[in-house]
Protein backbone atom coordinates (compact mmCIF):
# COMPACT_ATOMS: atom_id res chain seq x y z
CA UNK A 1 0.00 0.00 0.00
CA UNK A 2 2.84 2.21 1.06
CA UNK A 3 4.33 1.73 -2.31
CA UNK A 4 1.31 2.45 -4.30
CA UNK A 5 0.91 5.28 -2.50
CA UNK A 6 4.61 6.59 -3.16
CA UNK A 7 4.17 5.74 -7.03
CA UNK A 8 1.35 8.11 -6.86
CA UNK A 9 2.78 10.87 -5.36
CA UNK A 10 6.21 10.69 -7.81
CA UNK A 11 3.81 9.95 -10.73
CA UNK A 12 4.50 12.91 -13.24
CA UNK A 13 7.73 14.11 -11.80
CA UNK A 14 9.68 11.95 -14.77
CA UNK A 15 13.45 11.55 -14.86
CA UNK A 16 13.71 14.39 -11.97
CA UNK A 17 12.56 12.22 -9.04
CA UNK A 18 15.53 9.35 -8.59
CA UNK A 19 12.56 7.04 -7.26
CA UNK A 20 14.59 4.26 -6.96
CA UNK A 21 16.63 4.96 -4.28
CA UNK A 22 15.70 6.30 -0.88
CA UNK A 23 16.90 9.75 1.34
CA UNK A 24 17.87 6.65 3.89
CA UNK A 25 19.69 5.07 1.29
CA UNK A 26 21.50 7.56 1.11
CA UNK A 27 23.16 8.00 4.42
CA UNK A 28 20.75 10.41 6.18
CA UNK A 29 19.07 10.31 9.45
CA UNK A 30 16.16 8.78 9.81
CA UNK A 31 14.43 11.09 11.76
CA UNK A 32 15.91 13.69 9.44
CA UNK A 33 14.51 11.32 6.41
CA UNK A 34 10.88 11.64 7.98
CA UNK A 35 11.02 15.29 8.58
CA UNK A 36 11.98 15.03 4.34
CA UNK A 37 8.54 13.37 3.95
CA UNK A 38 6.65 14.90 6.15
CA UNK A 39 7.27 18.67 6.25
CA UNK A 40 8.86 18.89 2.54
CA UNK A 41 6.68 16.54 0.69
CA UNK A 42 9.85 14.69 -0.38
CA UNK A 43 8.90 10.75 -0.95
CA UNK A 44 12.28 10.29 -2.92
CA UNK A 45 15.11 12.43 -3.62
CA UNK A 46 15.66 14.42 -7.04
CA UNK A 47 18.31 13.05 -9.01
CA UNK A 48 20.63 16.47 -8.13
CA UNK A 49 19.43 15.04 -4.54
CA UNK A 50 20.50 11.48 -4.76
CA UNK A 51 24.04 12.76 -6.43
CA UNK A 52 25.06 15.45 -4.07
CA UNK A 53 23.93 14.38 -0.49
CA UNK A 54 26.29 11.07 -0.62
CA UNK A 55 29.50 13.75 -1.61
CA UNK A 56 28.52 16.21 0.87
CA UNK A 57 28.02 14.27 3.72
CA UNK A 58 31.77 12.36 2.84
CA UNK A 59 33.00 15.83 3.37
CA UNK A 60 34.25 16.73 -0.10
CA UNK A 61 33.90 20.40 -1.48
CA UNK A 62 31.43 20.22 -4.15
CA UNK A 63 30.42 22.31 -7.27
CA UNK A 64 27.07 22.02 -8.42
CA UNK A 65 25.62 23.15 -11.83
CA UNK A 66 21.99 22.05 -12.12
CA UNK A 67 18.76 23.26 -13.57
CA UNK A 68 16.68 25.46 -11.02
CA UNK A 69 13.92 23.83 -9.30
CA UNK A 70 15.38 20.65 -8.96
CA UNK A 71 15.76 20.83 -4.93
CA UNK A 72 19.00 22.21 -4.71
CA UNK A 73 18.96 23.80 -1.06
CA UNK A 74 17.41 20.40 0.25
CA UNK A 75 20.98 18.80 -1.33
CA UNK A 76 23.25 20.81 0.94
CA UNK A 77 21.20 21.42 3.86
CA UNK A 78 20.39 17.70 4.62
CA UNK A 79 23.84 16.69 4.99
CA UNK A 80 24.67 19.36 7.40
CA UNK A 81 21.75 19.10 9.95
CA UNK A 82 22.70 14.96 9.49
CA UNK A 83 25.98 16.15 10.88
CA UNK A 84 25.41 18.53 12.92
CA UNK A 85 22.68 16.31 14.69
CA UNK A 86 25.10 13.81 15.32
CA UNK A 87 27.29 15.73 17.24
CA UNK A 88 27.74 13.98 20.92
CA UNK A 89 27.73 16.62 23.26
CA UNK A 90 25.26 18.00 21.36
CA UNK A 91 26.42 21.41 20.42
CA UNK A 92 25.07 24.54 21.86
CA UNK A 93 23.86 27.99 20.96
CA UNK A 94 26.89 29.18 22.85
CA UNK A 95 29.18 27.11 20.64
CA UNK A 96 28.36 29.79 17.75
CA UNK A 97 27.88 29.40 13.93
CA UNK A 98 28.80 25.81 12.00
CA UNK A 99 27.07 26.39 8.68
CA UNK A 100 27.13 29.51 6.70
CA UNK A 101 24.66 29.93 3.49
CA UNK A 102 25.03 32.92 1.23
CA UNK A 103 22.12 33.95 -1.16
CA UNK A 104 22.13 36.88 -3.14
CA UNK A 105 18.93 38.28 -2.69
CA UNK A 106 16.58 38.70 0.26
CA UNK A 107 13.56 36.84 -0.52
CA UNK A 108 15.86 34.01 -1.00
CA UNK A 109 17.38 34.28 2.23
CA UNK A 110 13.77 34.36 4.01
CA UNK A 111 12.95 31.21 1.98
CA UNK A 112 16.36 29.31 3.30
CA UNK A 113 15.37 29.86 6.57
CA UNK A 114 11.92 29.09 6.07
CA UNK A 115 12.96 25.49 4.96
CA UNK A 116 15.50 25.51 7.47
CA UNK A 117 12.92 25.62 10.19
CA UNK A 118 11.00 22.58 8.80
CA UNK A 119 13.76 20.72 8.96
CA UNK A 120 14.78 21.28 11.83
CA UNK A 121 11.54 20.77 13.69
CA UNK A 122 12.84 17.95 15.75
CA UNK A 123 16.73 18.85 16.08
CA UNK A 124 15.12 21.92 18.16
CA UNK A 125 18.84 22.25 19.21
CA UNK A 126 19.96 23.26 15.99
CA UNK A 127 19.14 27.00 15.76
CA UNK A 128 18.68 28.41 12.14
CA UNK A 129 19.24 32.67 11.86
CA UNK A 130 19.10 35.01 8.96
CA UNK A 131 20.84 37.92 8.30
CA UNK A 132 19.98 40.74 5.39
CA UNK A 133 19.52 44.20 4.10
CA UNK A 134 16.53 45.83 5.64
CA UNK A 135 16.34 43.80 8.57
CA UNK A 136 17.01 45.99 12.93
CA UNK A 137 20.63 45.60 12.96
CA UNK A 138 20.48 46.05 16.63
CA UNK A 139 17.96 42.54 16.64
CA UNK A 140 20.48 40.98 14.33
CA UNK A 141 23.30 41.57 16.60
CA UNK A 142 21.43 39.95 19.39
CA UNK A 143 20.81 36.50 17.68
CA UNK A 144 24.27 36.39 16.72
CA UNK A 145 25.23 37.23 20.49
CA UNK A 146 22.84 34.09 21.51
CA UNK A 147 24.19 32.07 18.97
CA UNK A 148 23.28 30.72 15.73
CA UNK A 149 23.95 27.33 14.64
CA UNK A 150 23.11 27.65 10.85
CA UNK A 151 23.01 31.07 9.77
CA UNK A 152 21.27 32.65 6.05
CA UNK A 153 23.01 35.64 4.94
CA UNK A 154 23.13 38.14 1.84
CA UNK A 155 26.99 39.05 1.48
CA UNK A 156 26.81 43.38 2.42
CA UNK A 157 25.05 41.99 5.78
CA UNK A 158 27.09 39.84 6.77
CA UNK A 159 30.55 41.55 5.80
CA UNK A 160 29.32 44.29 8.28
CA UNK A 161 28.55 41.94 11.12
CA UNK A 162 31.99 40.34 10.48
CA UNK A 163 33.61 43.46 11.02
CA UNK A 164 31.69 44.72 13.58
CA UNK A 165 29.92 42.37 15.54
CA UNK A 166 32.26 41.22 18.29
CA UNK A 167 29.66 38.85 19.53
CA UNK A 168 29.59 37.03 16.18
CA UNK A 169 31.29 33.65 17.09
CA UNK A 170 32.26 31.37 14.01
CA UNK A 171 35.25 29.85 15.10
CA UNK A 172 33.85 26.36 15.00
CA UNK A 173 32.39 27.19 10.73
CA UNK A 174 32.50 24.18 9.52
CA UNK A 175 30.66 24.54 6.13
CA UNK A 176 30.17 27.62 3.67
CA UNK A 177 27.80 27.76 0.51
CA UNK A 178 26.72 29.71 -1.79
CA UNK A 179 23.80 29.45 -3.05
CA UNK A 180 22.59 30.91 -6.45
CA UNK A 181 26.48 32.27 -6.77
CA UNK A 182 26.50 33.24 -10.39
CA UNK A 183 24.25 36.14 -8.98
CA UNK A 184 25.66 36.65 -5.97
CA UNK A 185 28.43 37.68 -8.69
CA UNK A 186 26.25 39.54 -10.73
CA UNK A 187 25.25 41.74 -8.43
CA UNK A 188 28.43 43.08 -7.83
CA UNK A 189 29.58 41.01 -4.44
CA UNK A 190 32.30 39.98 -5.85
CA UNK A 191 34.91 42.07 -3.52
CA UNK A 192 32.37 41.26 -0.34
CA UNK A 193 33.19 37.55 -0.75
CA UNK A 194 36.82 37.89 -1.05
CA UNK A 195 36.41 39.72 1.99
CA UNK A 196 34.45 37.31 3.78
CA UNK A 197 36.17 34.46 2.88
CA UNK A 198 39.56 36.03 4.09
CA UNK A 199 38.19 37.04 7.78
CA UNK A 200 36.94 33.52 7.58
CA UNK A 201 40.32 32.03 6.64
CA UNK A 202 38.49 29.81 4.07
CA UNK A 203 40.51 30.66 1.21
CA UNK A 204 42.81 27.68 -0.32
CA UNK A 205 45.69 29.80 0.04
CA UNK A 206 44.75 29.98 3.94
CA UNK A 207 43.53 26.28 4.12
CA UNK A 208 46.78 25.07 2.51
CA UNK A 209 48.75 22.96 4.92
CA UNK A 210 46.60 23.85 7.75
CA UNK A 211 45.12 21.32 10.72
CA UNK A 212 41.94 21.78 11.61
CA UNK A 213 42.86 24.10 15.12
CA UNK A 214 39.58 24.11 16.53
CA UNK A 215 37.48 20.83 17.54
CA UNK A 216 36.52 17.90 18.77
CA UNK A 217 33.49 17.91 17.22
CA UNK A 218 33.82 17.49 13.29
CA UNK A 219 34.81 14.50 11.28
CA UNK A 220 36.54 16.34 8.59
CA UNK A 221 37.87 20.05 8.27
CA UNK A 222 36.29 23.10 6.47
CA UNK A 223 33.35 21.99 4.07
CA UNK A 224 33.23 24.80 0.99
CA UNK A 225 29.85 23.87 -1.22
CA UNK A 226 29.34 25.95 -4.35
CA UNK A 227 25.53 25.93 -6.30
CA UNK A 228 24.88 27.32 -9.78
CA UNK A 229 22.32 26.95 -12.42
CA UNK A 230 24.59 28.90 -15.03
CA UNK A 231 28.70 28.88 -15.25
CA UNK A 232 30.81 31.81 -16.05
CA UNK A 233 34.27 33.12 -15.82
CA UNK A 234 33.68 34.79 -12.24
CA UNK A 235 31.44 31.34 -10.87
CA UNK A 236 34.97 29.84 -11.89
CA UNK A 237 37.34 32.25 -10.42
CA UNK A 238 35.06 31.94 -7.08
CA UNK A 239 35.32 28.34 -6.98
CA UNK A 240 39.41 28.34 -7.97
CA UNK A 241 39.70 30.01 -4.46
CA UNK A 242 37.45 28.37 -2.76
CA UNK A 243 37.28 25.27 -3.44
CA UNK A 244 39.76 22.18 -2.85
CA UNK A 245 39.67 19.10 -5.13
CA UNK A 246 35.67 19.73 -5.90
CA UNK A 247 33.42 17.02 -6.70
CA UNK A 248 31.77 18.56 -10.01
CA UNK A 249 27.69 17.37 -10.48
CA UNK A 250 25.37 17.94 -12.23
CA UNK A 251 27.51 18.48 -15.45
CA UNK A 252 25.65 16.20 -18.41
CA UNK A 253 23.77 15.13 -16.01
CA UNK A 254 26.53 12.70 -13.85
CA UNK A 255 28.77 13.24 -11.10
CA UNK A 256 32.06 13.86 -11.96
CA UNK A 257 35.20 12.77 -10.23
CA UNK A 258 37.23 15.17 -7.99
CA UNK A 259 39.63 17.04 -9.52
CA UNK A 260 42.52 19.52 -8.78
CA UNK A 261 41.71 23.19 -9.05
CA UNK A 262 44.29 25.62 -11.17
CA UNK A 263 46.95 27.27 -8.89
CA UNK A 264 46.73 30.61 -10.07
CA UNK A 265 44.23 32.74 -8.22
CA UNK A 266 42.63 36.62 -9.54
CA UNK A 267 40.26 38.47 -8.32
CA UNK A 268 36.72 37.71 -8.81
CA UNK A 269 35.45 41.11 -10.18
CA UNK A 270 37.62 40.16 -13.05
CA UNK A 271 36.02 39.59 -16.34
CA UNK A 272 39.90 38.52 -17.73
CA UNK A 273 39.35 34.68 -19.23
CA UNK A 274 42.49 32.98 -18.23
CA UNK A 275 43.35 29.20 -19.13
CA UNK A 276 42.15 27.44 -15.94
CA UNK A 277 40.41 24.37 -16.37
CA UNK A 278 37.86 22.94 -14.43
CA UNK A 279 35.69 20.10 -16.03
CA UNK A 280 32.40 22.03 -15.40
CA UNK A 281 34.14 25.49 -16.50
CA UNK A 282 32.49 26.83 -19.69
CA UNK A 283 31.76 29.96 -21.43
CA UNK A 284 28.52 31.48 -21.61
CA UNK A 285 28.24 30.66 -25.56
CA UNK A 286 29.00 26.61 -25.27
CA UNK A 287 26.14 24.47 -25.41
CA UNK A 288 25.14 22.58 -21.99
CA UNK A 289 25.44 25.81 -20.27
CA UNK A 290 21.64 26.14 -19.73
CA UNK A 291 19.86 23.68 -17.84
CA UNK A 292 16.00 23.82 -18.57
CA UNK A 293 13.22 21.50 -16.97
CA UNK A 294 12.58 18.90 -20.15
CA UNK A 295 9.09 19.15 -18.90
CA UNK A 296 8.57 23.21 -19.46
CA UNK A 297 6.97 24.04 -22.61
CA UNK A 298 8.90 27.35 -23.77
CA UNK A 299 7.02 29.71 -26.24
CA UNK A 300 7.55 32.87 -27.71
CA UNK A 301 5.20 35.83 -29.44
CA UNK A 302 6.65 38.45 -31.70
CA UNK A 303 4.58 41.75 -31.56
CA UNK A 304 4.76 44.72 -32.55
CA UNK A 305 5.98 47.34 -29.72
CA UNK A 306 2.49 50.00 -30.16
CA UNK A 307 0.39 46.42 -29.23
CA UNK A 308 2.72 45.18 -26.71
CA UNK A 309 0.88 45.85 -23.46
CA UNK A 310 -2.73 45.24 -25.38
CA UNK A 311 -1.21 41.48 -26.44
CA UNK A 312 0.28 41.51 -22.81
CA UNK A 313 -3.10 41.75 -20.96
CA UNK A 314 -4.68 39.87 -23.37
CA UNK A 315 -2.62 37.02 -22.63
CA UNK A 316 -2.79 37.30 -19.05
CA UNK A 317 -6.77 37.21 -19.61
CA UNK A 318 -6.89 34.33 -21.64
CA UNK A 319 -4.86 32.48 -19.12
CA UNK A 320 -6.73 33.56 -15.51
CA UNK A 321 -10.11 32.15 -17.63
CA UNK A 322 -8.46 29.19 -18.97
CA UNK A 323 -8.01 27.54 -15.20
CA UNK A 324 -9.63 28.30 -11.94
CA UNK A 325 -5.91 27.80 -10.08
CA UNK A 326 -3.60 29.31 -12.25
CA UNK A 327 -0.24 31.41 -10.79
CA UNK A 328 1.72 33.20 -12.99
CA UNK A 329 4.83 35.65 -12.93
CA UNK A 330 5.45 38.62 -14.97
CA UNK A 331 9.02 39.90 -15.43
CA UNK A 332 10.00 43.60 -15.98
CA UNK A 333 12.76 44.98 -16.69
CA UNK A 334 12.78 47.78 -14.17
CA UNK A 335 10.93 48.67 -11.15
CA UNK A 336 8.95 51.45 -12.67
CA UNK A 337 7.48 49.31 -14.93
CA UNK A 338 6.47 46.85 -12.85
CA UNK A 339 4.74 49.70 -10.38
CA UNK A 340 3.01 51.31 -14.18
CA UNK A 341 1.64 48.04 -14.69
CA UNK A 342 0.63 46.63 -11.47
CA UNK A 343 -1.38 50.46 -11.23
CA UNK A 344 -2.86 49.90 -14.38
CA UNK A 345 -3.91 46.07 -13.55
CA UNK A 346 -5.44 46.77 -10.67
CA UNK A 347 -7.61 49.31 -11.79
CA UNK A 348 -8.51 49.15 -15.74
CA UNK A 349 -12.53 48.39 -16.51
CA UNK A 350 -13.14 47.21 -20.07
CA UNK A 351 -16.29 46.25 -21.46
CA UNK A 352 -16.64 44.85 -25.24
CA UNK A 353 -19.66 46.32 -25.61
CA UNK A 354 -20.04 49.87 -27.02
CA UNK A 355 -20.59 52.39 -24.11
CA UNK A 356 -23.98 53.00 -24.31
CA UNK A 357 -25.24 49.58 -24.51
CA UNK A 358 -22.80 48.58 -21.20
CA UNK A 359 -24.47 49.79 -17.71
CA UNK A 360 -20.65 49.67 -16.30
CA UNK A 361 -17.43 48.23 -17.34
CA UNK A 362 -15.86 45.26 -15.45
CA UNK A 363 -12.30 44.96 -13.96
CA UNK A 364 -10.43 43.39 -16.72
CA UNK A 365 -8.24 40.63 -15.00
CA UNK A 366 -10.14 39.61 -11.82
CA UNK A 367 -7.94 37.78 -9.81
CA UNK A 368 -5.41 38.94 -6.93
CA UNK A 369 -2.53 40.93 -8.35
CA UNK A 370 1.15 41.39 -6.49
CA UNK A 371 3.86 43.39 -6.78
CA UNK A 372 7.54 42.87 -6.01
CA UNK A 373 11.03 44.54 -6.42
CA UNK A 374 13.84 46.39 -5.38
CA UNK A 375 12.75 49.75 -4.27
CA UNK A 376 9.90 48.37 -1.93
CA UNK A 377 10.27 48.49 1.52
CA UNK A 378 11.43 45.61 3.50
CA UNK A 379 8.23 45.32 5.15
CA UNK A 380 5.83 44.93 1.79
CA UNK A 381 8.47 42.55 0.00
CA UNK A 382 8.15 40.13 3.02
CA UNK A 383 4.55 40.58 2.63
CA UNK A 384 4.08 40.49 -0.69
CA UNK A 385 6.60 37.41 -1.21
CA UNK A 386 4.59 35.26 1.97
CA UNK A 387 1.38 36.18 0.15
CA UNK A 388 1.53 35.02 -3.56
CA UNK A 389 3.34 31.77 -1.80
CA UNK A 390 0.02 30.81 -0.73
CA UNK A 391 -2.23 31.91 -2.84
CA UNK A 392 -3.79 29.55 -5.56
CA UNK A 393 -4.59 31.57 -7.91
CA UNK A 394 -2.59 35.03 -8.59
CA UNK A 395 -0.66 37.28 -10.77
CA UNK A 396 3.10 38.45 -9.93
CA UNK A 397 4.85 41.37 -11.36
CA UNK A 398 7.91 41.35 -10.72
CA UNK A 399 11.37 42.79 -11.49
CA UNK A 400 14.20 40.26 -11.59
CA UNK A 401 14.33 40.26 -7.70
CA UNK A 402 12.40 37.08 -8.34
CA UNK A 403 14.58 35.64 -10.91
CA UNK A 404 16.85 33.26 -8.64
CA UNK A 405 16.53 30.53 -6.34
CA UNK A 406 12.84 31.44 -5.32
CA UNK A 407 10.43 28.54 -4.81
CA UNK A 408 6.62 29.56 -5.43
CA UNK A 409 4.27 26.60 -5.16
CA UNK A 410 2.45 25.81 -8.28
CA UNK A 411 3.30 28.79 -10.58
CA UNK A 412 2.02 27.65 -14.00
CA UNK A 413 3.69 30.04 -16.55
CA UNK A 414 6.33 32.85 -16.84
CA UNK A 415 5.86 35.51 -18.86
CA UNK A 416 8.41 37.72 -19.93
CA UNK A 417 7.67 41.51 -21.05
CA UNK A 418 11.29 42.59 -21.57
CA UNK A 419 13.39 40.08 -22.67
CA UNK A 420 16.35 39.47 -20.24
CA UNK A 421 19.73 41.21 -21.10
CA UNK A 422 21.93 38.12 -21.16
CA UNK A 423 20.44 35.20 -21.88
CA UNK A 424 21.94 33.46 -19.16
CA UNK A 425 19.35 35.14 -16.94
CA UNK A 426 16.27 33.86 -19.38
CA UNK A 427 17.19 30.07 -17.48
CA UNK A 428 16.55 31.61 -14.03
CA UNK A 429 13.14 33.76 -14.88
CA UNK A 430 11.77 30.26 -16.26
CA UNK A 431 13.03 28.33 -13.46
CA UNK A 432 10.27 29.51 -11.19
CA UNK A 433 7.87 27.27 -12.88
CA UNK A 434 8.48 23.71 -13.56
CA UNK A 435 9.61 22.96 -10.76
CA UNK A 436 10.56 19.40 -8.78
CA UNK A 437 8.80 17.44 -12.15
CA UNK A 438 5.99 19.57 -12.21
CA UNK A 439 4.44 21.05 -15.97
CA UNK A 440 5.03 24.52 -16.39
CA UNK A 441 5.05 26.91 -19.24
CA UNK A 442 6.78 29.97 -20.27
CA UNK A 443 6.47 32.98 -22.66
CA UNK A 444 8.97 35.08 -23.98
CA UNK A 445 7.77 38.42 -25.46
CA UNK A 446 9.71 39.84 -28.52
CA UNK A 447 9.66 42.74 -30.66
CA UNK A 448 10.59 42.24 -34.40
CA UNK A 449 13.92 43.59 -34.32
CA UNK A 450 14.79 41.36 -31.58
CA UNK A 451 14.31 37.57 -33.06
CA UNK A 452 17.72 36.99 -33.37
CA UNK A 453 17.68 36.62 -29.22
CA UNK A 454 16.31 33.39 -30.63
CA UNK A 455 19.62 32.13 -32.01
CA UNK A 456 21.30 32.94 -29.18
CA UNK A 457 19.17 30.80 -27.00
CA UNK A 458 19.55 28.01 -29.62
CA UNK A 459 22.89 28.52 -29.32
CA UNK A 460 22.85 26.76 -25.49
CA UNK A 461 19.98 23.91 -26.96
CA UNK A 462 17.43 26.00 -25.73
CA UNK A 463 14.59 25.60 -28.58
CA UNK A 464 11.24 28.28 -28.65
CA UNK A 465 8.38 27.48 -30.33
CA UNK A 466 5.40 30.36 -31.60
CA UNK A 467 2.68 31.00 -29.16
CA UNK A 468 -0.65 30.63 -30.92
CA UNK A 469 -1.35 34.72 -30.53
CA UNK A 470 -3.93 35.18 -33.55
CA UNK A 471 -5.92 31.71 -31.95
CA UNK A 472 -6.02 33.49 -28.66
CA UNK A 473 -7.26 36.71 -29.88
CA UNK A 474 -9.86 35.15 -31.86
CA UNK A 475 -11.40 33.51 -29.28
CA UNK A 476 -12.44 36.72 -27.32
CA UNK A 477 -16.09 37.76 -28.17
CA UNK A 478 -16.50 41.57 -29.66
CA UNK A 479 -19.87 43.49 -29.06
CA UNK A 480 -21.12 39.87 -27.57
CA UNK A 481 -20.20 37.88 -30.76
CA UNK A 482 -16.90 35.67 -31.58
CA UNK A 483 -14.29 37.25 -33.42
CA UNK A 484 -13.96 35.49 -37.35
CA UNK A 485 -10.78 37.07 -38.61
CA UNK A 486 -8.65 35.89 -41.92
CA UNK A 487 -5.42 34.43 -40.49
CA UNK A 488 -3.47 37.28 -42.53
CA UNK A 489 -4.57 40.36 -40.53
CA UNK A 490 -1.82 41.81 -38.88
CA UNK A 491 -1.83 41.81 -34.67
CA UNK A 492 -1.72 45.47 -34.85
CA UNK A 493 -5.17 45.56 -36.87
CA UNK A 494 -7.07 42.79 -35.11
CA UNK A 495 -9.84 44.08 -34.16
CA UNK A 496 -9.60 42.51 -30.75
CA UNK A 497 -6.52 44.62 -30.36
CA UNK A 498 -7.98 47.51 -31.96
CA UNK A 499 -10.39 47.90 -29.15
CA UNK A 500 -8.45 46.57 -26.61
CA UNK A 501 -5.80 49.60 -27.54
CA UNK A 502 -8.39 52.12 -28.06
CA UNK A 503 -9.81 51.51 -24.01
CA UNK A 504 -6.36 51.61 -22.55
CA UNK A 505 -5.44 55.19 -24.43
CA UNK A 506 -9.02 56.44 -23.01
CA UNK A 507 -7.84 54.93 -19.49
CA UNK A 508 -4.82 56.30 -19.06
CA UNK A 509 -5.85 59.51 -20.60
CA UNK A 510 -8.77 59.97 -17.74
CA UNK A 511 -5.48 59.12 -14.70
CA UNK A 512 -4.53 62.16 -12.74
CA UNK A 513 -1.36 60.02 -11.83
CA UNK A 514 1.17 62.05 -14.83
CA UNK A 515 3.84 59.22 -14.26
CA UNK A 516 1.51 56.89 -15.37
CA UNK A 517 0.67 59.01 -18.51
CA UNK A 518 4.91 59.85 -19.08
CA UNK A 519 5.80 55.89 -18.59
CA UNK A 520 2.95 54.91 -20.92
Amino acid sequence: MDKKKNDMNNEGKGNNIFASCSFSSLGLHPTLCDQLRERMGFEAPTLIQAQAIPVIIAGHHVLVNAATGTGKTVAYLAPIIHHLQKYDPRIQRSDGTFALVLVPTRELCLQVYEILQKLLHRFHWIVPGYLMGGENRSKEKARLRKGVSILVATPGRLLDHLKNTSSFLHKRLRWIIFDEADRILELGFGKEIEEILQLLGSTKTQNAGKEDEISSHSEFQRQNLLLSATLNEKVNQLAKISLEKPVMIGLDGKKMQPVSSPQSLGPLRSDVDDESEFPGKTSSSTFGDYKVPTQLVQRYVKVPCGSRLAVLLSILKNLFEREVSQKTVVFFSTCDSVDFHYSLLSEFQFSSFPQPEAESGQMFLRCKIFRLHGNMEQADRRTTFQAFKTEKSALLLSSDVSARGLDFPKVKCIIQYDSPGEATEYVHRVGRTARLGERGESLLFLQPVEVDYLQDLEKHGVSLTEYPLLKVLDSFPLYGQKLHVKQFVSIELHPWVLCLQKALESFIASQKDTAIRRMM
